[in-house]
C-alpha cells in the first residue's frame, strides 16, 4: 500500500518518487519522498561512512537501512537515490570532485557522479579559495545550504547562514549562489578535549546537562578575555575544576560556552569583514545547537537571526529537481 499524508484537509495516497541520503562520517539518514517533495518517511543509524570497509559495504548499508523502499510486493519500484555528504569523499563510496566556489544549484546538480551499475548519484561538495589564505572544503554541508535557501525564498540578496555542527559553517549566499564559507571545527574540538585529553578527567563520561549560567560564563570568558587566546582558557576548565569552583557538568556547559564563544566572535568578525552586518542571519541545523548559537550571540548583542530545522531533505530535494533525476508532481 501507498503512503499517505493530508493534502489540502484531504488524504491522498503518495506515490515515492526519490530516496534522499545524508551520509555523514558517523550517520547516515535517509529521507523516502513523494512526487511534491514532500518527506514521507525518515529513517536514521549510526552506520557513518568512517565505518565503511568498501564498496559493498556502502551498498549492503543503503539496502539494509532503504531495500524496503526500492521494492513493493516483491517489485522494483526504479527509485532514484541521491546522496550528500562523506560518501563523495576521497575515503567514501566514490570520491567526487569538489566544485569551486561561486556555486549555485545547477553547477552542483551539473556535478553529480553516478555510482556504476547503481541507482546511485551523490552530491559533489564545494572548495572555496579566498585571497592568501588557505582553501576551505565542505561535503554535506552545500546541500544543506541549498535547502535553507530553498525554505528561505526571501533570501533574494546577500545573507549569511551558519551551519553549528562537527565543523561549523559560515557562508556567504548571495541571489541563491553560495560565495565564500568557513569552517570552524568547534563540535570535534569538544569531542577531542572532552574524551582525549586532561580536561576529560573532571568531566562526566557522557551525557550533558543543561546549565545556561554555565554555558553563558564561558561565552563571556571568551568574548571578555579571549585575548588570554584559546589554549590558555581552556586549561581554566581543569583549574575551575581542581578548584571546586565548577562541578563536572557546570565544566562540560563552561568548555561548550568557551568553544562555541570563541567560533562566534571569529564568525561575527567574519560576517562583518565580508559586509554582511545588515543582511539576514540564519542558523540551520539541529534545534538544541542552534539555540546554543543563538544563546551565545545575544552576549554579542546579536538578536536577529532566524532558526531552521533541517535543511538537507529541501536541499536534497531541490537538486534533485534541478538535475532532472525526479520530476515534480503536476498535480
Amino acid at each position: 500500500m501507498a503512503p499517505c499524508r493530508w493534502q489540502r484537509g484531504r488524504m491522498v495516497t503518495s506515490q515515492p518518487s526519490l530516496i534522499g541520503i545524508d551520509w555523514g562520517s558517523t550517520s547516515l539518514r535517509a529521507y523516502l519522498f513523494d512526487a511534491d517533495g514532500a518527506v514521507l518517511e525518515t529513517r536514521a543509524t549510526t552506520q557513518g561512512a568512517s565505518g565503511m570497509a568498501d564498496a559493498d559495504s556502502y551498498l549492503n548499508t543503503l539496502y539494509q537501512l532503504t531495500g524496503d523502499w526500492m521494492q513493493t510486493g516483491g517489485r522494483k519500484n526504479n527509485l532514484s537515490v541521491l546522496a550528500c555528504g562523506m560518501v563523495g569523499s576521497a575515503h567514501g563510496w566514490q570520491e567526487v570532485p569538489y566544485v569551486e566556489c561561486v556555486a549555485d544549484i545547477n553547477k552542483v546538480a551539473a556535478n553529480l557522479v553516478k555510482i556504476h551499475h547503481q541507482p546511485v548519484h551523490i552530491i559533489p561538495g564545494l572548495i572555496c579559495s579566498p585571497d592568501n589564505l588557505p582553501p576551505d572544503v565542505m561535503r554535506g554541508e552545500e546541500t544543506q545550504l541549498i535547502g535553507a535557501l530553498r525554505n528561505l525564498p526571501n533570501l533574494t540578496s546577500e545573507a549569511c547562514i551558519v551551519l553549528p555542527g562537527t565543523h561549523s559553517k559560515w557562508a556567504r549566499t548571495s541571489h541563491g549562489t553560495i560565495c565564500a564559507f568557513a569552517t570552524h571545527m568547534t563540535g570535534e574540538l569538544f569531542f577531542v578535549l572532552r574524551q582525549h585529553s586532561v580536561l576529560g578527567r573532571l568531566l562526566p563520561e557522557s551525557g550533558i546537562t543543561r546549565d545556561d549560567a554555565a554555558f553563558l560564563n564561558g561565552v563571556r570568558a571568551s568574548r571578555d578575555q579571549g585575548y588570554l587566546g584559546l589554549s590558555h582558557q581552556l586549561f581554566s576548565v581543569r583549574s575551575l575544576g581542581l578548584t571546586k569552583n565548577m562541578n563536572g557538568m557546570e565544566l562540560t556547559e563552561y568548555l561548550s560556552g568557551l568553544l562555541i564563544g570563541h567560533e562566534v566572535q571569529a564568525g561575527l568578525n567574519w560576517r562583518k569583514l565580508a559586509g554582511l552586518e545588515s543582511a539576514p542571519l540564519v542558523l540551520a541545523g539541529d534545534p538544541e545547537l542552534c539555540r546554543r548559537y543563538v544563546h551565545a550571540m545575544s552576549s554579542y548583542d546579536v538578536t536577529d537571526a532566524v532558526v531552521l530545522s533541517d535543511t538537507a531533505p529541501a536541499g536534497l530535494w531541490s537538486v534533485a529537481l534541478a538535475s532532472g533525476i525526479t520530476r515534480q508532481s503536476l498535480n
